[in-house]
């Protein structure tokens, strides 16, 4: 990798996306340059992040950041990234490096009613249980990790994706 092409990055752009409703918040690592540049979560066209929350609930795809608020409003869940703010190279997990990882006992103090967390991908389970995993008390809050909805998770098909996350989701 070039280092050239590491840019340090913050999460300003792209709040956390929660409400007081929230029960279920998912995590994944750092968003995608295309999820920067839209400032919303999973943004890619090829990310099956929205494809797999519409089957499990029966709704249409949602195509507007607008659609995909009322979606998840809907469904009480919350997203936002493992990480605060790191060096990456474009949008590539395994470049990450001097990481700062979010607050997430102040985000969970702040919104009792999650009970739930997902964590979706591998880099964001590796990161999670280093820097946030401490922080939660596991007694009152579910946490499960997920397969990555990312296109670079290709060999897991959409109908895979879909029954995982219809479980974790039913818990």
């Amino acid at each position: 990798m070039n280092s050239n092409n590491y840019q340090h990055i913050t999460h300003e752009s792209i709040k956390p996306f929660i409400n007081n409703n929230s029960s279920i918040l998912i995590l994944g690592s750092f968003p995608s340059v295309k999820s920067r540049e839209e400032e919303f979560y999973y943004a890619h066209k090829s990310n099956r992040f929205y494809k797999v929350l519409s089957y499990i609930f029966f709704e249409p795809l949602p195509t507007s950041i607008e659609s995909k608020k009322e979606l998840l409003v809907k469904h009480h869940i919350a997203l936002y990234d493992v990480i605060y703010s790191c060096d990456i190279s474009n949008s590539d997990d395994s470049s990450i490096r001097n990481v700062t990882p979010i607050n997430i006992k102040e985000l969970l103090d702040k919104f009792p009613n999650i009970n739930r967390i997902i964590v979706n991908g591998n880099k964001a389970k590796e990161l999670f249980n280093k820097y946030l995993l401490k922080d939660i008390d596991t007694k009152n809050i579910r946490v499960r990790y997920a397969p990555s909805t990312s296109s670079a998770n290709a060999k897991m098909s959409v109908d895979k994706l879909v029954e995982i996350y219809a479980k974790l989701i039913a818990e």
